[in-house]
């Protein structure tokens, strides 16, 4: 047990890193990312015995992430729920936190309309720049699978935002239309 335990520690090192961006990532936030990275965590060192060809560590490793990150989604609302702070600013890149947190926003909006599995599929590739190869290893599938499913998500993706874009656009309309108010309610009397 022990021995497996340290073959586990061994070949989690040069990982570690990755798997909390990871994980924050498709948790949207650095608590949630955290505590799914626990999680996983826990549940691969449960089964690393399990575990026949240790080269392929990597790819069984993020296939557990994804499963339990597809678990906890899967939660009630009220489980899975966190308080935001301003501690995510943190883990972002970039020097103004207005176009980080709009960026953020917009990924967020994107990611509903597709499943959490696309939703990984898509940091894996477009966040993390795994190459198709390591992510078709990771799903157990063909290339062009995976091609195919990173095609489909964006498409997804892009038509949620355009349609969120037009609705704004829309709303700005009706609002400069209306006079400011989004009501086009008359005063009482003034008819």
């Amino acid at each position: 047990m022990d021995k497996s335990r340290d073959r586990f520690w061994e070949l989690m090192k040069p990982e570690h890193e990755k798997a909390v961006v990871f994980c924050r990532k498709l948790m949207g936030d650095r608590d949630s990312g955290d505590d799914l990275y626990q999680d996983a965590l826990v549940k691969a060192m449960s089964c690393f015995e399990d575990l026949r060809d240790h080269g392929a560590f990597r790819s069984w490793l993020y296939r557990v992430m994804v499963t339990t990150f597809r678990s906890t989604v899967r939660r009630p609302w009220w489980k899975r729920r966190a308080r935001l702070t301003d501690e995510h600013q943190e883990m972002l890149v970039g020097d103004n936190p207005l176009d980080q947190h709009t960026a953020r926003r917009w990924l967020q909006r994107a990611f509903k309309a597709v499943s959490t599995d696309d939703q990984a599929l898509v940091t894996l590739y477009e966040l993390d720049q795994w190459t198709i190869a390591e992510v078709a290893e990771l799903y157990g599938t063909s290339e062009g699978a995976i091609k195919t499913r990173l095609y489909r998500a964006r498409r997804k993706m892009k038509q949620a935002l355009t349609a969120f874009a037009e609705r704004g656009t829309e709303t700005q309309a009706s609002t400069d239309a209306n006079g400011g108010s989004q009501c086009a309610a008359t005063k009482p009397g003034s008819d």
